[in-house]
């Protein structure tokens, strides 16, 4: 892709396979994110686990996800996407309900790990599958960056629609909330049994070998990770750093579901016109720029309110200016850095590339979550974690490929 800015007003249909794509990724996100926002809470009372180990924790689930997109990217290149989706799901109805019945520390990292390889598998076959087929819309006469625009919306849609069904389990208890995302996964993988292709058109199949060495060879790509990496461990303060402060402000985490709920109605009824006016706008890098800009913006705004210690409504205000930051900035630097990957990824292993840019930030979610969980139990002045984190979106920007 070109670095100009583009046209997004012209439409051009889209294709059933692009349209099943996009669905899928909305059925993963209700049932992922009926159960994720609710862990944090989970592992501190049911377990008594402090706040360091709750961050490794939830930072584990994040790498043997995203850290292990390499694999699940290269096993879509090499045997097609349907097995490996199909792969995906039957392990993450088996985590959620292990998750549901474990009653020890061991068991509960075991079904969480085991939830994050699920998405291992199929997150980056469907993703790197959106990504080949927004460029054939593209040649078509479309535009790459609306395609990927509505993945997110798609998503966004399920993580706004999946908290709420969590939030209303939790009052059964944390068991039924797992069994529900359980539940939605045995639709998802029926429903793929049934509709995703056997073969896909024009989708090459390549060896496993040799792939991994030109890939770490690419500078410019491993740039885009560790900028993307850089964002996704920002985001993922949505799951460590907000708990705390949300129940900090008003004694419980009741709050928390609502502002999952903001962010993802943002981005439901924001995305698409962002996408087009920055899109005519700004070129890729700059894009991104702004994003990371905004996320850091959006910690800064708690920092710089710490002091006051404010508690009740008044107390969450900080916490919605952050969420709605984070997800204008989120808006900028998801769909563009999937747009990127395309034109940086050899041909035939856009599954590699795809997970390999999960991978890389998976691994700075891994070790930045739990150093950001000993920040925020060290007993430093309150304001100071949270500066540290506006920091490190904005000294990503570095990192961006400048081509």
């Amino acid at each position: 892709m070109t670095s100009t800015p583009v046209d997004l007003r012209k439409t051009v249909q889209l294709s059933p396979l692009l349209r099943l794509l996009i669905l899928t990724q909305l059925a993963f996100n209700v049932g992922f994110f009926a159960v994720l926002p609710f862990l944090s809470e989970h592992l501190g009372q049911a377990f008594g686990m402090a706040g360091w180990l709750v961050g490794f924790v939830l930072g584990l689930r994040t790498f043997s996800q995203q850290g292990l997109f390499v694999v699940g990217g290269a096993l879509a290149d090499r045997y097609g996407i349907r097995p490996v989706v199909l792969a995906g799901c039957v392990l993450r109805i088996a985590g959620f309900a292990w998750l549901g019945y474990a009653e020890r520390a061991g068991a509960v990292i075991g079904a969480v790990l085991l939830i994050g390889f699920a998405a291992a598998l199929f997150s980056p076959a469907v993703e790197s599958e959106v990504a080949r087929q927004a460029v054939i819309h593209e040649e078509e006469g479309g535009q790459r960056i609306r395609v990927l625009a509505l993945f997110t919306v798609a998503g966004q849609a399920g993580a706004f629609v999946g908290p709420l069904l969590g939030a209303l389990l939790l009052s059964v208890d944390f068991r039924t909330v797992c069994l529900a995302g359980a539940g939605v996964f045995v639709l998802v993988l029926a429903g793929h049994a049934w509709m995703l292709p056997q073969h896909i058109p024009g989708r090459q199949r390549v060896r496993l070998r040799d792939g991994l060495g030109v890939l770490v060879r690419n500078r410019r790509f491993l740039a885009l990770c560790c900028a993307y990496g850089a964002y996704l461990l920002a985001y993922n303060q949505l799951y460590l750093a907000l708990p705390d402060e949300v129940q900090r402000a008003t004694g419980s985490q009741s709050a928390l579901a609502w502002l999952f709920a903001l962010s993802s109605l943002l981005v439901v009824t924001a995305q698409l016109p962002v996408t087009r006016w920055v899109g005519s706008r700004l070129p890729l890098r700059r894009s991104m720029v702004a994003g990371l800009l905004l996320i850091g913006a959006g910690f800064a705004v708690v920092a710089v309110s710490r002091p006051a210690d404010w508690t009740g409504t008044a107390g969450l205000l900080p916490s919605a200016g952050f969420v709605v930051l984070l997800t204008f900035g989120q808006m900028l630097v998801a769909p563009v850095a999937r747009a990127w990957v395309p034109d940086l990824a050899e041909e035939g292993r856009l599954g590699l590339y795809t997970g390999a840019l999960s991978s890389v930030s998976g691994l700075i979610v891994l070790i930045g979550s739990s150093v950001t969980g000993s920040l925020l139990d060290a007993g430093l002045p309150a304001a100071v974690p949270w500066l540290v984190l506006a920091v490190v979106p904005v000294a990503a920007i570095g990192l961006l490929p400048r081509r």
